[in-house]
This record gives C-alpha cells, sequence and structure tokens, in this order.
C-alpha cells in the first residue's frame, strides 16, 4: 500500500478503490500517531515549541483541526447530496495536482506562511486540541469509506480560500492528507522528553 501512495503523487488517473484504500491507510496511520503517541503527552510537552521557534505539537494539530472544521462537513454535505455511481477510476485535476504537490512533505519543501484564519494560538489546551483531531481522523476514515459508493470525480468541494473555487472531491482527499502528513511530520520533529516513573 505504501508503494501505492507513493505512485498517485504524480498520478493523473488512478483506480478509484485503490486510491480510497492508500488514503484511508494513511489517515489510520494518522490516527494512530494521536492515540498512541499524542495523547499520552503532558500539556507541557503539546505545548513545547519546537527548537527552531516554530510550532508546537498542539499548534501543528489545531491548525489541521481548522482545515478539518472547514471540509469534513463540506465533503460530508456535498457527497450526502449525491447520488452518482463509483466510478472505476480517478482522473486528478491539475488544481488537484497543484495543491497536492504544495503541501506533500516530500516535495513541497519550501516554507509556508499559514492564512490569518488558520494560525494557532500560542497557548492551546493541548489534550482537547488532540482529541479533537482524533475524532476529525475518524471522520476522515469514515467518509473515505463512503467515498467507495460516491464518484470522487464528479462531487466538487469549493476551496477553503476561495469558495468560487472547486476541486474534486478525490483531489481534496489527497491535498489534506499531505497536508496531515506534512504537519503531523512537522510535531514529530519536535524532541520531548519523558521521564519514567518508578
Amino acid at each position: 500500500m505504501a508503494e501505492f501512495y507513493d505512485q498517485i503523487k504524480d498520478m493523473k488517473s488512478v483506480n478509484s478503490e485503490e486510491l480510497i484504500n492508500s488514503l484511508e491507510d494513511q489517515v489510520s496511520k494518522h490516527l494512530d500517531q494521536a492515540i498512541m503517541v499524542y495523547q499520552n503527552l503532558s500539556e507541557a510537552q503539546l505545548n513545547k515549541q519546537a527548537a527552531d521557534g516554530g510550532w508546537s505539537i498542539a499548534q501543528c494539530l489545531d491548525h489541521l483541526n481548522a482545515y478539518g472544521d472547514y471540509y469534513l462537513p463540506q465533503m460530508e454535505k456535498r457527497m450526502a447530496s449525491s447520488n452518482l455511481p463509483s466510478s472505476l477510476t480517478f482522473t486528478s485535476s491539475w488544481l488537484g495536482n497543484y495543491f497536492t504537490d504544495m503541501l506533500d512533505p516530500d516535495k513541497g519543501k519550501r516554507k509556508m506562511k499559514a492564512f490569518k484564519d488558520y494560525r494557532p494560538a500560542v497557548a492551546l489546551d493541548g489534550h482537547a486540541v488532540v482529541a479533537k483531531f482524533i475524532q476529525q481522523q475518524e471522520t476522515f476514515i469514515r467518509l473515505l469509506r463512503k467515498a467507495h459508493y460516491n464518484n470522487i470525480n464528479k462531487i466538487w468541494i469549493p476551496i477553503s480560500i476561495s469558495r468560487f473555487i472547486k476541486m474534486k472531491l478525490g483531489d481534496t482527499f489527497r491535498f489534506l492528507i499531505a497536508h496531515n502528513e506534512r504537519h503531523v511530520r512537522q510535531a514529530n520533529r519536535i524532541e520531548i522528553k519523558t521521564t519514567v516513573q518508578a
């Protein structure tokens, strides 16, 4: 599955079932990371700034939660109102590939400044942020499972920075998951000291 995920980074057309399964696998990894690691950290650990002054773990996840707050309801709403049958293949648009490549942590190397509405606060309730991130990843997986029965080529989602511009549902999944991967990796680079209690 990991090999397939690598292949779809530059894709134009791919089997829809394989794409959805691969994306679900990636979201499951993010969910596991949150449950097994982030959920067990202290507030101090979650709010510890990166050594280079970058975001804390809580800030990385809060940033992702802000995008989830917009995109997850949009996707759910449009999937619920669609009665189009699923398609065997998914063909990415140039816009979908552009956004996915830009946010992909292996390809989009340049630093980007977060839009004002998506910049996290400095001090956060870390455990609440993690709980929300877990809930959103669970919603993500549920939507991906529903996507097997929807036409991810023909459902269009307005993007957050301009409601007049829309992306295919399949591309929206791809770019959001690439964005999540980018910031989960950023969170994982923060060195957290743990103390073992006797």
